[in-house]
């Protein structure tokens, strides 16, 4: 296959994602916003804190980041299936076979990353952080400032939770391994707070301990994954060796 005809089939998926993308967008926006404004705000409603607007399309644009977000998850299925079929013809049939489970797999963490997020860590840190004014102060939020603040809870532990994912892939490719991983535990402890403080948008220490408690475990899935995909290279590699000496 030429370099163009690799262009034109990476523009044809770039098409389909963003078609895709902006359909799922038009369909949140246009049937699930209340619903998704609510579920969204939800956290607030127990402490009857109202929202408020503070620039004239503030409202209309956070209304659009809403839906976007939530298309995005929605249209993450056929953009991560556009994406493999651009790539597998460059793959071996066993990485065929290891990204076709990896591939949902990657799917499933993101999402159980975005909800452990949202329902452990988010309404920790709302209620923490409303209840710690006190009574003499009335919380006055803007919705943009509300939905981007949970974005920035939702994204980095949908990411985090990717991290056995990366690591199997840079054990695969022999960049890490699991004993290496295991040897450097307390560096990975020490990183791994330093990261949860600085994504952790909210300053208790809290929800900033909720965020390195599932990536201590996940690390520790990590040193698993890494040592399974290790076995697996080295497996592979004494393949030929062994077929070699076999003739």
């Amino acid at each position: 296959m030429t370099l163009m005809e690799h262009l034109e089939d990476l523009r044809r998926v770039l098409v389909i994602c963003a078609v895709t993308l902006a359909i799922t967008t038009g369909i949140v926006y246009g049937f699930f916003r209340r619903e998704l404004y609510d579920w969204v705000t939800s956290p607030l409603q127990q402490y009857h804190v109202p929202l408020v607007f503070i620039g004239l399309g503030e409202a209309f644009m956070t209304q659009i980041k809403l839906a976007f977000f939530a298309g995005f998850i929605l249209a993450l299925p056929v953009i991560l299936w556009q994406v493999w079929g651009f790539i597998v013809p460059a793959l071996q049939p066993e990485e065929r076979r290891k990204v076709r489970l990896i591939v949902p797999l990657s799917v499933v963490l993101f999402l159980a990353g975005a909800a452990f997020a949202y329902f452990a860590v988010f309404r920790f840190a709302a209620r923490f952080l409303i209840l710690v004014a006190g009574p003499d102060l009335q919380p006055m939020i803007s919705i943009g400032q509300y939905v981007s603040f949970l974005i920035s809870f939702l994204l980095p532990f949908g990411l985090a939770f990717e991290l056995p994912l990366i690591i199997y892939f840079l054990a695969h490719w022999g960049v890490v391994s699991g004993d290496w991983l295991a040897k450097n535990r307390k560096f990975a402890i020490l990183i791994i707070f330093v990261a949860a403080a600085a994504l952790t948008p909210g300053p208790d220490v809290i929800s900033q301990l909720l965020m390195a408690g599932p990536l201590l475990l996940l690390y520790e899935v990590s040193i698993w994954a890494a040592r399974a995909a290790g076995k697996g290279r080295e497996a592979a590699q004494a393949g030929p060796g062994k077929a070699e000496v076999r003739s």
